[in-house]
C-alpha cells in the first residue's frame, strides 16, 4: 500500500529542516510527503522546496492552504494525496525510520481503518515525559478499547499527529471536519471514521514530538482543554460541532 504523509505547517520554518529528514529516512518503500503551509508568513514553503531540491527522487509535494486552521490543512493534505493510507505528523514530529512500517502492517486487517499511538515528549522534562508516555500507554491505550465497546461505540483515542488513516474511510466519512480549527480535532476524526471499522491505539506505536506547546500555555492548563474537548465530543451525540 503507497502511504500518503500529510504535514501540516504554520510558521514551522525552524522545526521542518528537523523532521522532513526523518521522514525521508523512512523504511518503507512506498510513500509521498505533502507539506501543507497554512497560512504562514514566515520561509515555511522555501524550507520545503529546498528540500525538493535536495531530494530529487523522494515525492515531495508543496501545497499551499491560506485558510488558516489544522484541519483545513490536513483536508489540503488529504485531497493532494495519492496513497492507500494517509498518516498524519506535525512539523516538530520526529518519527523513528520504522514508523510507517510499524503502522502499515496493522491494515493487514481489512477491519482496521487507523492505528495511532503515544507522543513521546522528547524536549519536555523527564517527570512530565515519563508521566505522559505511561498516562498514555495505560489509560489512553484502555479508553480506546473501551468506548469502542458494541454497546458504547462512540468513537476512540487517536493522536493528531500520530495517526495513520485509510483513505477510503476518510472519504466515505467526507473527509475532515473544517469547522473544527484544533482543540478535539483527532477525536472528531476518529467520530467520523469509526462506523466504518476498528481504530486501534499501539503503545508501541511512538512518535517524538516536542512539548513547546505545554512550555507555552502550561501543562495544567493545556492537559485540561484537551481532556475538555475529548469529552465533549465523546459524550455528545453530535459529530459535527462547532468549535467554541
Amino acid at each position: 500500500m503507497k502511504i500518503s504523509v500529510v504535514i501540516p505547517a504554520h510558521n514551522e520554518e525552524k522545526s521542518l529542516p528537523v523532521s522532513l529528514p526523518t521522514v525521508i529516512a523512512q523504511d518503507y518503500p512506498d510513500f509521498e510527503i505533502i507539506v501543507v503551509d497554512n497560512a504562514s508568513d514566515d520561509g515555511t514553503s522555501d524550507v520545503v522546496r529546498k528540500f525538493m531540491a535536495d531530494n530529487p527522487n523522494t515525492q515531495i509535494k508543496l501545497i499551499m492552504e491560506s485558510r488558516k486552521g489544522l484541519l483545513w490543512a490536513r483536508e489540503a493534505g488529504r485531497r493532494a494525496a495519492s496513497g492507500d493510507i494517509i498518516a498524519n505528523m506535525d512539523a516538530d514530529c520526529l518519527p523513528s525510520p520504522d514508523w510507517l512500517s510499524k503502522g502499515v502492517k496493522y491494515f493487514a486487517d481489512p477491519k482496521i481503518v487507523a492505528v495511532s499511538g503515544p507522543y513521546d515528549y522528547y524536549d519536555g522534562g523527564f517527570v512530565f515525559r515519563y508521566i505522559s508516555l505511561c498516562t498514555q500507554m495505560s489509560i489512553y491505550w484502555l479508553t480506546s478499547r473501551i468506548i469502542q465497546l458494541p454497546f458504547v461505540k462512540t468513537g476512540a483515542v487517536m493522536i493528531g499527529g500520530n495517526n495513520m488513516i485509510r483513505a477510503e474511510a476518510l472519504h466515505k466519512a467526507g473527509g475532515y471536519n473544517t469547522a473544527r480549527t484544533f482543540y478535539g480535532e483527532d477525536t472528531d476524526t476518529a467520530m467520523r471514521i469509526a462506523p466504518f471499522g476498528r481504530i486501534l491505539f499501539m503503545n508501541r506505536l511512538q512518535m517524538k514530538t516536542s512539548a513547546r506547546r505545554f512550555r507555552h500555555e502550561g501543562i495544567v492548563k493545556l492537559q485540561l482543554k484537551y481532556l475538555k474537548h475529548f469529552f465533549k465530543l465523546i459524550f455528545s451525540l453530535k459529530q459535527d460541532l462547532e468549535p467554541e
